[in-house]
């Protein structure tokens, strides 16, 4: 490894690993230098040579570094299938520097966030790194879906953030609620692009709105389809693998 190279990727922990679910999990990652980045930013780590970004769940206030992973097979996951291997203690590489123009737009007064399963990770920056030095003119409303009621990673944290902030609304969906294992679900139903409308209306000023979309590639294309002629738009934009 070159010297050029050596500078440019860092070596991280895992100090704390939870399982959710069988192809779902968190990490958190301790770094011997502070990792700066902006809420809605993604960082860069490695393991036995392979890269791939992954949206921060951590505020930058935060001393870890918190990811929020879904196992996906070979061929489209690459990294995850190693990662998925893991153990605490064990260590990968991290780019010095995050990245990503997916962030939290201070100038909008309205911010929908749309997400499925673990693209809801920079939405949890975004809230998280806001509630730190709230402000009086944001509104956010938070849409998740999942297939399953245990994919949503950040339910109850999303749930007290609501229920202690009135300008924070948080909407998490199931779009199989008749299987077995969300027989004990209640709130929405439905694929979370196809509950779009019923909260997104042309009562929020256009113009002071901007939708965010983290997610399914087809699920944010849907959604770019319904809005964006009347509201701004930003994506993410790469697919975690």
């Amino acid at each position: 490894m070159t010297n050029q190279k050596k500078k440019n990727i860092s070596e991280a922990k895992i100090v704390r690993r939870q399982n959710l679910t069988k192809d779902l999990w968190k990490i958190w990652l301790s770094t011997s230098e502070h990792f700066e980045f902006k809420p809605g930013q993604y960082c860069t780590i490695g393991l036995n040579g392979v890269e791939r970004p992954y949206s921060i769940v951590s505020s930058p206030k935060e001393k870890l570094i918190e990811l929020f992973l879904e196992l996906l097979p070979p061929p489209l996951g690459v990294l995850t299938p190693l990662l998925y291997e893991a153990k605490e203690g064990d260590m990968v590489t991290i780019r010095p520097r995050a990245k990503g123009l997916f962030t939290f737009k201070e100038e909008y007064d309205f911010h929908v966030m749309i997400s499925t399963v673990t693209g809801v990770a920079p939405f949890v920056s975004m809230v998280r790194n806001y509630l730190i030095n709230p402000s009086g003119k944001d509104n956010f409303l938070i849409l998740e879906g999942a297939s399953f009621i245990d994919e949503f990673g950040y339910h109850e944290e999303l749930q007290e953030i609501a229920s202690k902030n009135e300008n924070i609304k948080y909407i998490p969906t199931c779009s199989k609620p008749e299987d077995l294992k969300n027989k004990n679900w209640n709130g929405e139903k439905g694929r979370v692009n196809n509950i779009l409308s019923k909260y997104v209306n042309s009562g929020l000023k256009s113009k002071k709105t901007l939708v965010y979309a983290c997610g399914h590639p087809e699920m944010v294309k849907d959604v770019k389809r319904q809005v964006s002629d009347e509201f701004n738009v930003i994506e993410e934009r790469f697919w975690k693998s």
